[in-house]
């Protein structure tokens, strides 16, 4: 399968983006690489979220060394990338194992956009107060739990269902959904974004791929095993090569 160059990268092909995030028609059906990017990712919501999923990974599906040392994977194009995945989301959800790992900010700073509200799947309450995540900006910060346990002011704690200490992907979709996010980004970790594939819950999968091999450690998705190659899941795809050496797979995991 051909790559697609994208060579709008840089320029006003974002802002046009932007604009038609927002509702300007006008800005809508661009033509470009860019818009061929995310243009499939501002699809309508209306009875349920568009759910997006994304990946950083080696040649060899791996996303971190057998240490766990998982920075710089990808390169500037890659991270700008998924800094403009979280500018098109109303949410950006983590389980609690990468938010205990990596503190990530969760926030929009690489590119232009706003910042989504920022969300962590953590169902015995192990994220400390101190979180980056949870620090206060300005946007909503929601922690999943097991029990309604009451954390600092501005934090909503919102206590769903669960099987001995595991939200389902669906509760989550369905919590956020209520509360009115409609564009959700699953960012990870592995865990987590492997039990949305598994639940045919994720609408389009962005995956980043790097011009390295790690040779050991964690890989992007662990889904349960199969026995035969005509269960495999084979979505539709587009391959786009990103300024530098990251290659972008888009899939369409919609069925």
């Amino acid at each position: 399968m051909d790559a697609a160059e994208v060579s709008d990268w840089e320029g006003p092909a974002w802002s046009q983006v932007l604009a038609a995030a927002a509702g300007d028609n006008a800005a809508a059906g661009r033509a470009g690489a860019l818009w061929a990017i995310y243009g499939p990712l501002l699809a309508p919501c209306e009875d349920r979220p568009f759910v997006i999923g994304q990946i950083g990974q080696s040649l060899d599906g791996r996303v971190a060394t057998a240490s766990g040392h998982s920075h710089d994977i990808n390169g500037p194009c890659g991270l700008t990338h998924l800094h403009r995945l979280r500018a098109l989301a109303d949410a950006v959800v983590v389980g609690v194992g990468t938010a205990l790992a990596d503190d990530p900010q969760l926030n929009v700073r690489h590119t232009g956009g706003e910042s989504p509200a920022r969300v962590v799947i953590d169902p015995r309450g192990r994220l400390p107060a101190d979180a980056k995540c949870l620090r206060d900006d300005g946007v909503r910060r929601l922690v999943l739990r097991c029990t309604d346990t009451p954390m600092a002011r501005g934090i909503e704690s919102v206590a769903l269902p669960h099987d001995d200490g595991v939200i389902a992907p669906e509760t989550v979709l369905d919590a956020l959904y209520a509360r009115g996010f409609r564009r959700i980004l699953i960012e990870g970790g592995p865990q987590t974004l492997s039990r949305f594939v598994a639940g045919g819950l994720i609408d389009r999968l962005h995956i980043i791929i790097a011009p390295m091999i790690i040779g050991a450690g964690p890989t992007g998705l662990q889904l349960p095993p199969i026995l035969r190659l005509d269960a495999a899941i084979r979505p539709r795809m587009r391959v786009f090569r990103l300024p530098g050496d990251d290659i972008l797979c888009d899939c369409d995991l919609r069925p």
